[in-house]
């Protein structure tokens, strides 16, 4: 069998499985969150989010509400250098997200929310 004929019948199946796949994954919410940062922060969107009051006040004095900080917290960057992945209990985050730092507390069942700073 020629190098041509072999081409194209493995273009030809290729294509079929990608069609497949298409049809079976349409309309799922599928995601890959292999990386470090995706899967912190998949964790912590996953889970309860609490907020302490005095934490309340500087969200709103930088006009920051609940919708923001969900956006905030799934599309930030997590700074590993700052953040404390040792601790046995709940271990805590740095989030970056343009100007706006946030400390956030992961514990098995909630996420709280522990500091927001503004980086200049």
């Amino acid at each position: 069998m020629k190098f041509i004929h072999r081409l194209g019948f493995y273009l030809g199946g290729f294509s079929i499985g990608l069609i497949f796949l298409m049809f079976f994954l349409s309309g799922k919410k599928t995601s890959c969150a292999y990386g470090p940062n995706s899967r912190v922060l998949k964790n912590i969107s996953t889970k309860s989010l609490s907020i302490q009051p005095e934490i309340q006040t500087k969200l709103m004095a930088l006009d920051i509400d609940s919708l923001r900080l969900s956006e905030l917290l799934s599309k930030g960057d997590v700074d590993f250098k700052k953040s404390k992945t040792d601790l046995d209990s709940c271990k805590r985050y740095v989030i970056n997200h343009k100007t706006i730092q946030i400390l956030v507390e992961n514990c098995k069942t909630t996420a709280i929310v522990l500091d927001v700073k503004t980086k200049q």
